[in-house]
């Protein structure tokens, strides 16, 4: 005979996954808004901008954002590689600009 489904404790188990997840994305949204700098504009201005991209229509400007997006999560990308080939002094100096790329590329 089959054992029956406990179908609350599966609920309960997805319920905890999903607010894990939507915790691990606001967090790394945060990382993303320090590493690119943004977290010097005023919250007005972000949120502004934010939306003029959200609603934004115009294909080339978007794909000027996305290239932009692109290079800069490379330049993250080479600058954790060289981190990585550094010595042991060197890298502990870089670990809070390493710290604030390395959150930023995990989306």
């Amino acid at each position: 005979m089959r054992k029956p489904r406990d179908f609350d404790a599966a609920l309960k188990t997805l319920t905890e996954k999903t607010k894990a997840l939507k915790e691990s994305k606001r967090r790394q949204l945060g990382d993303l808004i320090v590493a690119t700098g943004a977290d010097a504009l005023d919250i007005e201005t972000l949120a502004g901008t934010l939306i003029a991209a959200v609603q934004s229509a115009d294909a080339t400007q978007k794909q000027a954002w996305k290239k932009a997006g692109t290079e800069f999560f490379r330049k993250a990308k080479a600058a954790q590689s060289a981190d990585a080939s550094q010595p042991e002094s060197a890298q502990a100096s870089d670990s809070l600009v390493t710290s604030a790329r390395s959150g930023a590329g995990k989306s």
